[in-house]
């Protein structure tokens, strides 16, 4: 079957999340539920330490963007789960579904960089903190954000050279929501099991040495917490646990996609779930209730807004 490089695929049928009317609907309303409040409370942690001069500092900087990655990265799939719930028969055109996999990959690995970036921030924080201003100028907070972006986009664009030279002839079905490599390589009219294994390789070996990077940084941070004051080790503390709480609940799902995947439907489904929507949901909740000062800057905003209805 010689088809080359061209691609006589339009369009992919989404299998979606289950099959029942019933289940659906409730599945419909549950989702909408869960993509507002990651909108809602992701915007109230961008809104607020953009607002509030206690949290213009690095560390609060570098969580404003990883609200944003959090709310752009649910806003690729969610979206488009939601609606679909409503739909018979769930297509997605082919540039649509190439366009959720550089999205995906472009926001998973800006967060990826993001997250080693604010390890890196905590480190200088509690291990240098006379030099912390110096080493975490603005400059600097806005290059490494840059830098996440740019490795991101990178990343994203070496899946979509490859992806886009292969040929797409014959099977359609997507057994899943929304389109990823793992999936999308099955479906290739050609044998994919190198390929496929080669593609995961690629963002299976950035995810875990990464992940494996910000575990021995957070223990190093950690160990170094435990010999300093008190005081500024339960404050190092209560910082440095929201942070790792974050990490696990991103890494681990992609370690399961991408460098160790099942290959179980159901366990597929619920990673992916949980990788694209209820990980941005999980963010703001950790930091927002683990976090101390974004606690005093909701009640100082709290505390202005009654002010100022007041005095209207």
């Amino acid at each position: 079957m010689d088809k080359g490089n061209q691609s006589v695929v339009s369009e992919f049928v989404l299998l979606g999340l289950c099959h029942s009317w019933n289940m659906q609907v409730l599945l419909l309303m549950i989702f909408l539920m869960l993509y507002i409040t990651i909108m809602l409370g992701n915007t109230a942690i961008v809104i607020l330490i953009i607002i509030d001069l206690h949290l213009h500092s690095p560390m609060y900087f570098l969580l404003a963007n990883l609200s944003f990655v959090d709310m752009l990265l649910s806003s690729i799939t969610t979206p488009k789960l939601i609606t679909d719930f409503l739909r018979e028969m769930k297509t997605i055109s082919f540039g649509g579904c190439m366009c959720q996999i550089l999205f995906v990959h472009l926001c998973g690995g800006s967060e990826i960089v993001l997250l080693v970036v604010m390890a890196y921030d905590r480190y200088v924080a509690i291990c240098k903190p006379l030099h912390y201003s110096t080493i975490m100028s603005l400059q600097k907070c806005i290059g490494l954000v840059v830098a996440s972006w740019t490795i991101g986009f990178v990343h994203a664009m070496s899946q979509m050279v490859v992806i886009m030279q292969l040929p797409f002839c014959g099977p359609r079905e997507i057994d899943s929501f929304f389109c990823d490599i793992p999936l999308v390589i099955k479906l290739v009219c050609m044998d994919s099991y190198t390929l496929g294994i080669l593609m995961n390789a690629d963002t299976g070996v950035i995810a875990m040495t990464c992940f494996i990077l910000l575990l021995i940084s957070y223990t190093y941070i950690l160990l170094t917490v435990c010999q300093s004051s008190k005081t500024g080790a339960s404050k190092a503390l209560s910082t440095c646990t929201a942070h790792i709480t974050v990490v696990v609940l991103f890494f681990g799902p992609s370690i399961f996609i991408y460098v160790w995947p099942l290959s179980i439907t159901w366990v597929d489904k619920f990673l992916a779930v949980f990788y694209s929507v209820l990980t941005p949901l999980l963010n703001p909740s950790v930091y927002t209730l683990r976090n101390k000062e974004i606690k005093n800057a909701m009640k100082r905003f709290r505390s202005y807004y009654i002010d100022f209805k007041a005095n209207i």
